[in-house]
């Protein structure tokens, strides 16, 4: 399958004000789960971000829904072993993935985690796109690999979401993004579009914000 790769456009400006208002409704913590039987009902669409520790998934989730501290990211790599279910508006749930590639966890920890982690994505018929998180200034790293061929054995739909994108020079950026595109041709289940973006300077934030609200 030679599919095309290409990043996302900015969205016209009705598409745009939809996912705004979509954003600025009610956004609160629900509860973190951790185990299946822990999930809250299936009764709307929902979201997931992933990412290894420290791409800064929780910055990207607490700009996009402008609640400085709704997402809490931890300082220790694999401290947090909770999905945690936030509600958006009436029509969604954003859930935020504990964050993989954590070698300093004790292997029972990461065993049950991986197992938790499987069994949501096989298993959550409401989950309508899972984000992967990628950090811009070091592409796409073999850790991240695992989590694309597990989102493809799972069925699920992923899209790249590129952090910290001010943090590399343009010149540079452009080498670092075909990389991205490289490794994303191995997966079936990657959507082709690729967003970058900036918690700090807002950058590609209309883009994800419109892309989530417009997903049916």
């Amino acid at each position: 399958m030679d599919m095309r790769f290409t990043l996302a456009e900015e969205p016209d400006a009705v598409t745009a004000e939809f996912g705004r208002k979509l954003f600025a409704g009610n956004t609160e913590f629900l509860k973190g789960v951790v185990a299946m039987d822990g999930l809250p009902p299936a009764d709307r669409m929902e979201v997931c971000f992933a990412g290894r520790s420290n791409v800064g998934k929780s910055s990207l989730i607490n700009a996009l829904t402008g609640r400085k501290g709704l997402a809490r990211a931890s300082n220790t790599p694999g401290r947090t072993q909770e999905i945690n279910y936030f509600t958006l508006s009436e029509q969604h749930y954003l859930v935020d993935l504990p964050g993989y590639g954590f070698a300093n966890a004790p292997l029972a920890v990461v065993e049950k985690w991986q197992r938790l982690l499987k069994n949501y994505l096989s298993g959550r018929q409401t989950l309508r796109r899972a984000f992967v998180l990628i950090d811009t200034r070091h592409g796409v790293k073999p850790v991240d690999e695992e989590i694309m061929t597990l989102l493809d054995r799972s069925a699920v739909t992923f899209q790249v979401v590129m952090t910290k994108a001010d943090k590399v020079k343009e010149i540079d950026r452009a080498a670092i993004v075909e990389q991205v595109f490289g490794a994303m041709k191995k997966h079936p289940a990657a959507f082709n579009e690729v967003i970058l973006t900036s918690s700090e300077k807002g950058d590609g934030l209309p883009t994800l914000r419109a892309t989530i609200a417009t997903l049916e």
